[in-house]
């Protein structure tokens, strides 16, 4: 076998499927995963552990929702497409694990190398993969080739890798838990509760947190019920209830914070959090009183609601003499 370029990783695999047989139990259960993602801004859907893990704010960023997965300490972008109901991977980023490569733009060419072996060979791997915007670590969206679970179990054993089989079982298993959650929500806040558990989280932080998305919810299905559009308008809706109560946009609270792809409301302090919390009410119960509908009478609810929660920030504020809004973050101290 030739030796592969320095740094690039393992050589890819010309002997389709031979190293790492993808059984049909595998597949379909790997499949489960285009399976409803839940309800990461509130709407229909039943509530899910996408609900709590590290994703971006809905702050009106242009392109997908995209989720953070972790795999073995790594983390794999993904998307959920409501046109297809497909989840949608990232394919440079399981590359980036299965090359076990700590450089993502070393990886990145290994999967362009890949990509243009297996296209010269009419590889279905390849011709099955779709390319969507995805936030890249600097925080800019940019187009990215992605793949569902079914495609990347095969594209998988073109990587010659010791990781590969444990991808493969972790596809199956994302799946399965989506499953088993829409059979029994009280799983994905039990998942939710130990995962941040794990983070150092307080059990009263905990307890916010959960009970700001059940407020969120119920605004958002507010807005589902009332002529506002999933997405951009839920975004534009989000950014101002934010800015009216803390003053700050939701992308500079996120710099303020040092985040980039990472969930606002997970880095939230337990007072920014009860804040958040009291401007959506807030926001729900006067759209409720008034019925509002379309994005101008909800512009002005966000707009009231938010600001009775900056009458109640300030004047907390000026008792303690101390800031709601802060940069602290519950991200792990950087290796030195």
């Amino acid at each position: 076998m030739k030796r592969p370029e320095k740094g690039i990783g393992p050589e890819p695999s010309k002997e389709p499927g031979a190293k790492f047989p993808v059984t049909e139990d595998v597949v379909q259960t790997a499949s489960s995963v285009s399976m409803s993602v839940g309800r990461p801004d509130g709407a229909e859907e039943p509530i899910g552990l996408a609900d709590f893990l590290d994703t971006p704010e809905d702050d009106g960023t242009e392109g997908m929702d995209v989720q953070l997965a972790l795999f073995d300490q790594s983390k794999i972008r993904r998307v959920y497409d409501e046109s297809t109901k497909s989840w949608w991977f990232s394919v440079v980023d399981i590359v980036q694990v299965l090359t076990e490569q700590p450089d993502f733009q070393t990886a990145r060419k290994y999967w362009n190398k890949l990509r243009s072996r297996l296209d010269a060979e009419g590889s279905q791997s390849v011709t099955n993969c779709h390319r969507l915007k995805m936030t890249a670590a600097d925080g800019k969206q940019y187009f990215t080739d992605v793949a569902t679970p079914e495609s990347l179990l095969r594209l998988v054993q073109s990587v010659p890798s010791p990781k590969a089989e444990p991808i493969k079982i972790w596809l199956a298993k994302v799946g399965h838990e989506r499953i088993q959650e829409l059979a029994d929500p009280a799983l994905a806040l039990d998942r939710a509760r130990e995962l941040w558990q794990k983070h150092g989280r307080s059990e009263k932080w905990i307890q916010q947190r959960m009970t700001g998305q059940e407020t969120r919810n119920k605004l958002t299905d507010y807005w589902a019920d009332h002529e506002v559009e999933k997405g951009e308008e839920y975004a534009i809706l989000t950014n101002l209830i934010h800015e009216e109560w803390s003053g700050i946009s939701v992308k500079a609270h996120k710099d303020m914070k040092g985040l980039r792809t990472q969930n606002l409301r997970d880095h939230m302090t337990e007072a920014e959090l009860v804040f958040t919390a009291l401007a959506e009410l807030a926001t729900r119960q006067v759209a409720e009183s008034v019925e509002a509908t379309g994005m101008p009478e909800n512009e002005e609810a966000a707009r009231t609601g938010g600001r009775i929660a900056r009458d109640a920030r300030l004047d907390l504020e000026s008792k303690t003499g101390t800031k709601v809004v802060t940069g602290e973050n519950a991200l792990k101290p950087k290796k030195k």
